[in-house]
């Protein structure tokens, strides 16, 4: 295993004092996933306190354990980096691994789509070097650090995923990522319960651009309706490159054509005058819209896009996101789309449409099951009603739905497309299983409270994936 950090790199960082000499291979904050070699970093939560851990995380094969005080169980002779504050020392990780890389950086947000992009991008930037990203969506205060700390240092790319709930969130993380390239995927009515409007969430967003390096370039949503507001603030910024992508005349990455078939969608597209024809392994318009960001950015790096794009036939649609999951059930089989990490209008919109793509086998049909999307503050209620529109638009035959406001939605459906409403997902599971059949195409979507994964679960444990 290489080295990421030495000791004495650990102690210049961060200026803590390390009790033994040692060098770790990888940084962990669990030790459920904790790997031999790893720094365990004891980080203080709402609910445990990481240094409670510290023993078992050495007794893993840790290398050391950064602590801010050294835990009343721990031997005199275990490496320890002692530090004043441990989240402190992993952003001071993730600060002293941006300043000795490399690579070029690309840093990515948006309302929808930033895990998704940023997994395209590590495919595709893959193709032309070793390329580093964020964790799963470690997007947070302590996530962005967390991906930065474990940036190998010769890597040729790293690409980071940026969130927020409140103003100023973005500003302090892309002070560490510092990207060549930001990434807005696009602006939509999320955490409205914070934000109050579009153009306030677009405002936070494009904090993003005040982290560019110098010479650095934005790159933007074509079609959005806050598309003149993020070149505004880009240009406030004193970003001196601007891109956009989408369908838009004038697109830098313009979306020509596309297609769905069974194994994804194909796509053509016209990127900074030259056109391109390519194939993405997952299915959605939305998904287009993504490959389009990821191709924009590889261009600007100066990339191959024919090399890209073959590398993003790879590309499949993640847990939670879009993955699809054949279900053995009775004498066949039911295709259900994940969709079950997040949720708010317009990627609800997304995920109705691609049911609407679906072919449901034989006698089969389209079951939309749907929880509520939350964080949308005082306009939630007639966000979920606006919904029945686009499950009346994706033909869906069937219709379940959990939580408070999606009863609104339910009730503005026609009789014929209800199946059943309940307060919670674990109420309406045990009739989507007993009322599924085979050749059905099932969507599950809703907020991650909706815990929309107990309807995944049920359906699994009902028959077996295939």
């Amino acid at each position: 295993m290489s080295t990421l950090w030495t000791s004495r790199e650990l102690e210049a960082a961060t200026l803590g004092r390390a009790r033994h000499a040692f060098e770790a291979s990888g940084i962990s904050i669990d030790t459920r996933t904790l790997k031999s070699g790893d720094l365990f970093v004891a980080l203080r939560g709402d609910a445990r306190d990481g240094h409670e851990f510290v023993a078992a995380a050495l007794a893993r094969g840790a290398a050391a354990a950064m602590v801010s005080h050294v835990p009343g169980d721990t031997s005199d002779d275990v490496p320890l980096l002692c530090v004043a504050h441990t989240l402190r020392g992993l952003e001071d990780l993730g600060r002293a691994a941006r300043e000795r890389a490399l690579g070029r950086i690309v840093a990515v947000t948006g309302s929808a789509g930033k895990t998704t992009t940023k997994e395209m991008l590590r495919l595709a930037l893959g193709a032309f070097g070793t390329t580093h990203a964020s964790l799963a969506s470690y997007n947070n205060h302590w996530g962005v650090p967390f991906s930065l700390a474990l940036l190998p240092r010769k890597s040729d790319f790293g690409v980071f995923e940026i969130g927020m709930n409140h103003f100023g969130e973005i500003r302090t993380l892309v002070d560490f990522t510092r990207p060549d390239i930001a990434v807005v995927t696009t602006i939509a009515p999320a955490h409205l319960e914070y934000f109050g409007s579009t153009e306030a969430i677009a405002d936070a967003k494009s904090e993003i651009f005040e982290g560019l390096k110098q010479g650095g370039a934005a790159i933007v949503p074509a079609d959005n309706s806050c598309t003149a507001r993020l070149i505004a603030r880009a240009r406030q910024a004193r970003v001196e490159h601007i891109l956009t992508f989408g369908e838009a005349p004038g697109s830098d990455a313009r979306l020509l054509s596309s297609s769905e078939d069974s194994w994804g969608i194909q796509l053509e597209a016209d990127i900074l005058g030259h056109r391109y024809r390519l194939r993405v392994g997952a299915a959605g318009t939305h998904m287009a819209q993504n490959a389009l960001a990821t191709l924009l950015t590889v261009a600007t790096f100066g990339g191959d896009i024919e090399r890209a794009a073959t590398a993003l036939e790879t590309f499949s649609a993640l847990k939670g996101r879009g993955a699809r999951l054949a279900i053995s059930l009775g004498e066949g089989a039911v295709e259900v789309i994940d969709e079950s990490y997040n949720a708010n209008p317009a990627s609800m919109r997304a995920a109705l449409s691609l049911l609407g793509s679906a072919r449901p086998d034989a006698d089969g049909r389209r079951i939309a099951v749907l929880g509520d999307m939350l964080e949308l503050g005082a306009e939630s209620s007639a966000l979920h009603v606006a919904l029945a529109s686009p499950v009346e638009e994706a033909r869906a035959d069937l219709v379940f739905a959990c939580g408070r406001d999606m009863r609104a939605m339910f009730d503005a459906l026609p009789v014929s497309r209800r199946g059943m409403w309940g307060a919670t997902s674990s109420d309406i599971a045990p009739e989507v299983v007993r009322t599924s059949r085979p050749g059905d195409v099932i969507l599950v979507k809703g907020s991650l409270g909706s815990r929309m994964a107990v309807v995944l679960d049920a359906l699994k444990s009902a028959g077996r994936p295939v």
